[in-house]
């Protein structure tokens, strides 16, 4: 089995078959279900054009019915859809479609509130009429919204009041009326006047680019059809689940078919929607972006435009599948991208030579340093190894014809051999930016540090647990191992960093915990589900079906491993892990299996290269500016408001400006591709770290495997 986080996939037309093919990215496997489902739908009713979302048809409501019954079959947790789940999904529509709370008034949400225990009843019988009277009452305020803008947009603004906006979703309340709704988005519009302004653009000209949005959001609703309504409202109700479990409607299926199927051009990074912005979830490894260097996850584009001077696109509110079309194209052509680092800073403009991700910028890479401690003059060979994800060539693998297919485990373990001849004491392992990729490559890739034993458990929907073991006994390398991590180390380097840590095997070095994403999901394809073909593109679900868990029971959900040496980082205090998610599956336990327990990590061993570690940071300058512009991050992201006074709005950005100038805001997070070690202050103190482990081994006899 596999856990394929961004998996190419192959569509079988056997039921109750599970066919995997790995690449990078967030764990699927295909699921193909029985075609035991009440309810089946014509074929031909598939095949008319969808008219603008008024009122729900007779497949929507089959298609309701369906995903009603799959989810409780299919899920982890087993649980029904009840009325918890019910009330998450109306909170999860609500905030689909008015998440800054500035459309609806706060009777509007009152009266859907009749919904709230309900939506699980009228799902199951294929009822779906909520979804359509609250989106029509959505485009209504949508149309009063935009028109009220106008209007004041018309008018001359006081930039010299002494004014707040509510930026905080959860902390903004509907307006009750619409004198209310008027004075918020007054200062809505002052708010993002003064960021346009910011930008060098005269105050007519920042009212313009406004007039544009608003005209092009209202725009957007009206052009919303039954497909794209029905997977807003579905997905609200598997969401309310786990954050992973979505319903695909069938143009977004088709366009996910087409991405397993060629090898997209563009600039190498995962985009997700939040709050009307269009969000940097992660860079790929060996991706345009990467090589660049400059995106990072959780960046705000703001703004798209083509060449070297083509004119910029706004796409605040933009749907997300409009962005990535407008950032998607050939190798070789420009994109420039408007980005808040952040989402907090002012707007930088990065130029992005498109490019295919190549698998050499994505596979493991080592390279021999030469280290040592300030203050100790002896030298020590430590060998670096950089890996972005869990890579295996299953045509290859599987059809057995080609002896040299590629996976990172047999490339680690040639750059293992290469260290053993160069005599290395020790080993750094970097999972810092790996996204996962195959379960199986996990677990062999942890068999080159132990000789064998469990690595990792998975339990299924109906509560079995199976383990998963290193059978190849024997290790490829028998000395000190260090591991880093960050909180964007999910899945299967999880698996790894968690399996080492059980086994205390090695030291886990980063973030004070790992992403947390211990789960894998299916797709299910409705039309093969009911059909056992294609013939009718119905959609598909994606459910969460499995959980993972370590040799020592513990799941990687929601926690993720914690590291042994915690090192001052900006991606740990970023929203980019499991926990951010709303509805995450919790953390539990399995029973833990019998394995081996080294004696590599001596508990006193660990606190005194934490101490040592912490007196380092605190006397080096480049962590103390790092320090420094964390709290001035973590500061700016906790608000819940902001200054609207042209004053203090302006003195907060130079407040930014000027940490910006010393140095980047994520330094520490990530270097081009071009190079295999990032040779920055973080990693310098990674390389201490790991010279006074190998030290402290020796002096106690224990640098080799008992």
């Amino acid at each position: 089995m596999d856990c394929c986080d961004s998996a190419t996939q192959n569509l079988t037309h056997r039921p109750s078959s599970i066919v995997a093919r790995c690449r990078t990215g967030m764990a699927i496997v295909m699921l193909l279900v029985s075609s035991s489902v009440t309810n089946p739908i014509a074929a031909q009713e598939a095949a008319p054009a969808n008219p603008p979302a008024r009122g729900p048809s007779m497949q929507d409501r089959q298609l309701a019915q369906i995903i009603s019954q799959l989810m409780p079959r299919q899920h982890v947790s087993s649980r029904e859809l009840d009325d918890q789940i019910s009330q998450r999904a109306l909170d999860l529509y609500l905030n689909m479609l008015d998440p800054l709370k500035i459309y609806f008034l706060q009777g509007d949400v009152d009266q859907f509130r009749q919904y709230e225990a309900s939506i699980d009843d009228l799902v199951k019988r294929g009822d779906i009429n909520p979804a359509y009277v609250i989106f029509n009452r959505f485009t209504k305020r949508v149309d009063e919204r935009v028109a009220m803008a106008m209007q004041l947009l018309d008018q001359d603004f006081d930039f010299t009041k002494e004014e707040s906006i509510v930026v905080d979703p959860d902390q903004a309340q509907y307006a009750r009326n619409d004198a209310e709704a008027r004075d918020r988005w007054r200062k809505q519009i002052k708010y993002a006047m003064l960021l346009l302004m910011d930008d060098d653009k005269t105050a007519e000209e920042a009212k313009d680019q406004l007039r544009r949005r608003y005209q092009r959001y209202a725009r957007r609703w009206k052009d919303t059809d039954s497909d794209d309504l029905l997977e807003m409202y579905l997905t609200s109700v598997t969401s309310g689940f786990d954050p992973h479990s979505t319903y695909m409607s069938p143009g977004t299926l088709e366009d996910f078919r087409i991405q397993m199927r060629l090898n997209l051009e563009g600039i190498g990074a995962a985009l997700r929607e939040k709050d009307g912005n269009t969000v940097v979830s992660s860079v790929i490894p060996g991706g345009a972006a990467d090589k660049d260097g400059r995106l990072k996850p959780d960046d705000v584009i703001v703004s798209v435009g083509q060449g070297d001077n083509g004119e910029s696109v706004d796409i605040v509110e933009m749907p997300l599948k409009d962005v990535v079309d407008l950032i998607r194209g050939k190798a070789g052509t420009t994109v420039r991208l408007g980005v808040k680092p952040g989402g907090v800073s002012a707007v930088e403009e990065y130029k992005i030579i498109r490019a295919q991700v190549e698998l050499e910028e994505s596979a493991a890479r080592g390279e021999v340093l030469e280290h040592q401690v300030p203050g100790v003059n002896q030298p020590l060979k430590i060998g670096y190894i950089n890996l972005p994800s869990f890579y295996l060539d299953m045509e290859k693998a599987r059809d057995g014809g080609d002896a040299d297919y590629r996976s990172s485990t047999r490339d680690v373990r040639k750059i293992l051999d290469d260290f053993r001849a160069k005599g290395v004491a020790g080993v750094v392992l970097d999972l810092s930016k790996n996204g996962g990729g195959s379960l199986t490559e996990a677990i062999t890739l942890t068999g080159l540090f132990i000789d064998h034993g469990p690595v990792v458990q998975v339990k299924d929907s109906r509560g079995n647990v199976t383990k998963y073991d290193d059978d190849e006994h024997g290790v490829a390398w028998d000395g000190p191992l260090v591991v880093l991590t960050s909180k964007l180390s999910a899945s299967a380097s999880e698996i790894l960093a968690g399996a080492i840590r059980d086994y205390r095997r090695g030291i886990v070095i980063g973030d004070p915990n790992t992403h947390g994403k211990g789960t894998v999901q299916t797709l299910v394809d409705i039309g093969e589900a009911l059909f056992s073909n294609q013939r009718a593109n119905l959609g598909a679900l994606k459910v969460t079906l499995q959980k993972f868990y370590l040799p020592d029971g513990e799941s990687t959900q929601l926690k993720g491993v914690p590291a042994d040496i915690v090192l001052p980082s900006i991606i740990a205090k970023m929203d980019v892990g499991e926990s951010d998610l709303d509805y995450a599956i919790e953390f539990d336990r399995v029973p833990a299996k019998r394995h081996d327990l080294y004696s590599l990590v001596p508990r006193s061993m660990v606190d005194q290269l934490r101490r040592n570690s912490q007196m380092r940071v605190q006397q080096n300058d480049e962590f103390t500016d790092l320090l420094r512009r964390i709290e001035l991050y973590v500061r700016q992201k906790e608000r819940d408001t902001l200054s609207i006074n042209e004053e203090e709005f302006k003195a907060r950005r130079k407040e930014l400006e000027a940490a910006e100038e010393d140095d980047k805001l994520a330094e520490e997070m990530s270097e081009p591709s071009d190079k295999i070690y990032p040779d920055s202050f973080y990693y310098d103190e990674v390389m201490n770290i790991t010279y006074e482990y190998i030290q402290a081994l020796r002096a106690q006899n224990l640098a080799r495997l008992n």
